[in-house]
């Protein structure tokens, strides 16, 4: 009796509209359930059983079924923002590499989208060329070369080694004496939870993947996953843009130029 219950009650929770398609397959579906239900209804009560449909994996060839790990490889389980199965080359294949390879995916793309919105606007604002402006006469330079190199490499080896340590290392450099500037540590500390994804009063200043609430920053995880994946797909559209950059500049041509500007 038990058992005819609940196959009848897995029955109809699989013939649902979202579940089981056309209107035919549901009434095949409804016919079953209902001559194996009125057989047990009287002897046992009517139990319901939700069936949750699984969400497909997204494919970076969606038109192509199989392939391997080649199309859909089984160390990526599309858990992270952007994840469509590409890695032919098997690179994150050890779960520490990939969350590594996610990070140095994330810094790049966002130097990328930077140096892009920089290239048009700096083009556009002097008429040089990008890869001519830290040569050309009339560029602003108050310091040598020698000088903004040796604080670049200073700078940015800071920032870049507290970066390094924290990854390995979560929350230990949202402390005083790491940054020294601020009274308040709690500025520096990740509030998402997130790696890479500090959010707060400092890294999110306008809020736009959560709010403050008595002076406390709270994260919203629904707009913060939809700006998760918008900002991967713009970095990795920004990183290709940067790759043809300099494959043009290698021709002595500019983006403007290209774009008949």
């Amino acid at each position: 009796m038990a058992m005819a219950s609940t196959s009848a009650a897995v029955l109809q929770g699989i013939s649902t509209p979202f579940l089981s398609g056309s209107r035919a397959a549901r009434n095949l579906l409804n016919v079953t359930a209902g001559g194996r239900a009125s057989s047990a209804a009287a002897g046992s009560p009517r139990r319901l059983l939700v069936v949750a449909a699984a969400a497909p994996k997204k494919s970076w060839i969606p038109a192509v079924k199989g392939g391997g790990n080649f199309i859909d490889p089984e160390w990526l389980d599309g858990s992270l923002p952007g994840d469509y199965g590409f890695d032919p080359l098997g690179l994150g294949k050890d779960p520490a590499f990939l969350r590594w390879y996610r990070e140095a995916e994330l810094i790049h793309g966002r130097w990328a989208m930077a140096a892009v919105v920089g290239i048009f606007v700096g083009q556009a604002w002097s008429g040089v060329p990008w890869f001519e402006a830290g040569a050309d006469p009339g560029a602003i330079a108050p310091f040598s070369f020698g000088s903004l190199l040796g604080t670049q490499l200073l700078l940015m080896g800071w920032v870049e080694s507290k970066r390094w340590v924290d990854f390995f290392n979560p929350e230990s450099q949202s402390v005083e004496w790491a940054t020294p500037w601020s009274r308040t540590a709690e500025n520096f500390a990740n509030a998402t939870g997130d790696q890479g994804y500090p959010g707060g009063k400092f890294f999110d200043p306008l809020g736009f993947a959560g709010t403050l609430q008595d002076g406390v920053y709270v994260p919203d995880v629904e707009k913060l996953e939809r700006l998760k994946l918008a900002e991967i797909k713009h970095a990795r559209i920004a990183m290709l843009a940067m790759l043809i950059f300099y494959f043009e500049a290698g021709q002595g041509k500019t983006p403007l130029g290209a774009l008949g500007l």
